[in-house]
């Protein structure tokens, strides 16, 4: 990508009245990033089917059935056909960059953060009393009483409002120890309350659901890569700015 491009863009046009404006309103940031990203993208091509492809997305999108309706589809954005085909192009140019820039590197990154992207459903109970914590689980592990009747009425946690379940969520959201117990449990087996801080909990795995690569993935791992990227890009086109206009601290 030619920075040097986007630099001398906003040295041109950024005007000292420009400069404070932008500085006040803390809108010289997101410019940058924009124009940072249309020009590391602006020689992907954008092929017919691409943007007849786009097209059908965005008519599906909003609720629309075929392309014959279009027009009404052009009508309820209000915008002209021209401005919706330019943005519909900046999206298929913005993709195509992302995959082959970073589609290579996609699943070095998965590999990377497997751990942060398995997820994990769990019964949970939060209790501050640890007799009444020890009470529920005998209960629960009798068969006397079930979990989400008991969460429903005893936890003092948001999982009172859940029947007592936790997730789908990522297990590196969990607190390390609550983390550290989930990894080597088995799907079923209701675990000893336990101490955490303030709260003695009653747990039991549900469902353990490990991260696979998968063309969603690949999709998300290149996004995050392309995101670190251009904010990387954006710090040293503010910096340059900096260094040039005395008047212009970013920070």
């Amino acid at each position: 990508m030619d920075s040097e491009r986007v630099v001398s863009e906003l040295r041109r046009n950024i005007s000292a009245d420009g400069r404070t404006l932008l500085k006040n309103n803390n809108l010289l940031r997101p410019l940058v990033e924009q124009m940072v990203t249309t020009e590391a993208i602006q020689a992907c091509p954008v092929s017919e089917d691409d943007l007849e492809d786009a097209r059908q997305d965005l008519l599906e999108q909003r609720g629309f059935e075929s392309i014959e309706q279009w027009p009404e589809l052009l009508q309820g954005l209000g915008r002209t056909e021209e401005e919706v085909l330019e943005r519909l192009q900046y999206g298929v140019r913005r993709q195509h960059f992302i995959r082959e820039q970073f589609s290579p590197k996609a699943e070095a990154r998965f590999l990377e953060r497997k751990n942060e992207l398995d997820q994990v459903v769990y019964s949970l109970l939060r209790i501050e009393n640890s007799f009444l914590a020890r009470e529920l689980y005998l209960q629960i592990e009798s068969g006397e009483s079930n979990f989400a009747d008991l969460a429903k009425r005893y936890a003092e946690g948001p999982e009172r409002n859940t029947n007592g379940i936790v997730g789908p969520v990522s297990l590196t959201q969990a607190h390390p120890r609550l983390v550290e117990k989930l990894r080597v449990s088995q799907p079923g087996v209701l675990l000893e309350p336990f101490r955490i801080a303030d709260w003695w909990l009653v747990v039991r795995l549900e469902r353990y659901s490990p991260a696979t690569f998968t063309d969603e993935i690949s999709d998300r791992m290149c996004q995050e890569m392309f995101d670190a990227w251009i904010a990387e890009q954006t710090a040293t086109t503010l910096s340059r700015l900096e260094a040039d206009f005395s008047d212009f601290n970013i920070s």
